[in-house]
């Protein structure tokens, strides 16, 4: 198996995922068949305009999907990754995903570039908090200063967090291998980090059901869903369970 091989040979591999790893695990995909954003338009509930507009709707938007997360579990893929950090032939986590499910699999050096959708903060002072269970109150309020608490993740216009990205371009520069796994690659600029992989001459392993931005661009062109990858990913390296 090749993608085997390469991990085996690697000096600093990092893998860089997308809603797509999380799909399996009941979480729907933004872009995909049954995406997100063919039900709903970002516009309108995923951004700072529309939070100022309606905080009240969007929160409730976010209500559902905290719960929707909450009551989700890691899939294989999710421990799949961990085992293979856990194993030293993965360094890095680089995920657009806000559901936190790396983490819960066991990854440790997780990189979230778009937030947690299990963190909020106000839109007034310093206050932050992790949830334990979706909001009782909508919209939910600081309990410092009575300002209105908001996702503590990245909404359409906003930038990426600095301290977050500036790690994840360090370790693309140090890797020699990428693993993409479940991302349409359209996002910017998080889209590029596995391209930057590439431009200083490494390998890259594309996971992805659909053609994506990084199909012909990879070494290892897998074509399915990230379980069905892993699975005997797993027992070619012996770290099957």
């Amino acid at each position: 198996m090749e993608a085997a091989r390469l991990l085996r040979s690697s000096r600093y591999a990092i893998v860089f995922t997308g809603a797509g790893v999380s799909a399996e695990s009941g979480i729907p995909t933004f872009r995909g068949s049954g995406g997100l954003w063919r039900r709903y338009r970002p516009e309108d509930l995923a951004t700072p305009e529309a939070f100022q507009r309606d905080p009240e709707l969007v929160w409730k938007w976010y209500s559902w999907r905290i719960r929707m997360v909450l009551e989700a579990e890691p899939n294989l893929a999710h421990k799949a990754i961990a085992r293979l950090e856990e194993a030293g032939l993965v360094k890095a986590v680089i995920t657009q995903n806000v559901d936190g499910l790396h983490r819960r699999a066991g990854s440790r050096n997780v990189i979230e570039l778009h937030g947690s959708i299990l963190r909020v903060r106000c839109t007034r002072c310093s206050y932050r908090s992790i949830l334990a269970r979706e909001p009782g109150d909508i919209p939910p309020r600081c309990p410092m200063c009575g300002g209105l608490l908001r996702p503590d993740v990245v909404w359409f216009g906003e930038t990426l967090p600095l301290g977050e990205l500036e790690k994840a371009w360090n370790e693309a520069a140090k890797a020699d291998l990428v693993m993409v796994v479940g991302t349409s690659g359209v996002v910017e600029p998080a889209a590029s980090i596995p391209l930057a992989v590439l431009s200083h001459g490494g390998s890259m392993i594309n996971v992805n059901p659909e053609p994506n931005r990084y199909t012909g661009l990879a070494d290892v062109e897998a074509r399915m869903v990230a379980t069905r990858f892993f699975r005997p990913l797993l027992r070619e390296l012996g770290l099957a369970r």
